[in-house]
């Protein structure tokens, strides 16, 4: 039985548990149009975390660590937020994945988020710069700066991508299928 399940209760977005908390349990056995609400909610969710955070974090690496030009910069944001669109959920998805096999230590989270973080965006990320026109040793400072970038918001990042998705009515991220803890 699912932590919660006899309990349960009929939210605007889903199913809550006698605790207040909605599980990813207690959503994946919604019915096909809450589902689909769901899906939605996450793909708007994961999009606007995504959307907020790293064009924020992206200006402040093009321009002082890269040297880009702001005309380089506004560039590589208009970029930027055109493909962070179509990767956002898939990062979601890449980064619960990844952060299932965390364990609730600090140290472990922290890795986790940090490795999902980079080995999905570092790419994404040198692409962008590398078609806004940074080359050479700035390409490279760029991407090296991104990479640190990202180790370092792994953490902040999916604890903010995590809010936004309580704004959304949505769990956190990279709980175990069927935990009893969700």
């Amino acid at each position: 039985m699912f932590r919660g399940e006899e309990a349960a209760v009929f939210a605007p977005f889903g199913f809550i548990d006698r605790d207040g908390y909605k599980t990813t349990e207690n959503l994946i056995m919604t019915t096909g149009a809450q589902s689909q609400n769901f899906r939605r909610r996450s793909f708007v969710a994961d999009t606007l975390a995504l959307l907020l955070f790293f064009t924020t974090t992206g200006i402040i690496n093009e321009r002082i660590i890269a040297g880009m030009t702001w005309e380089q910069v506004f560039n590589a944001r208009l970029l930027g937020a055109l493909l962070m669109v179509p990767v956002a959920r898939p990062y979601g998805i890449w980064r619960d994945w990844l952060m299932q096999r965390a364990s609730e230590t600090p140290l472990s989270r922290l890795f986790w988020d940090s490795v999902a973080l980079m080995t999905f965006q570092v790419p994404i990320y040198a692409m962008i710069i590398a078609a806004s026109g940074a080359k050479g040793g700035g390409l490279l400072s760029g991407i090296l700066g991104a990479a640190v970038m990202m180790l370092v918001l792994g953490a902040p990042y999916g604890a903010f991508l995590n809010w936004v998705r309580r704004l959304f009515g949505l769990p956190k991220g990279g709980l175990k299928p069927m935990s009893l803890n969700g």
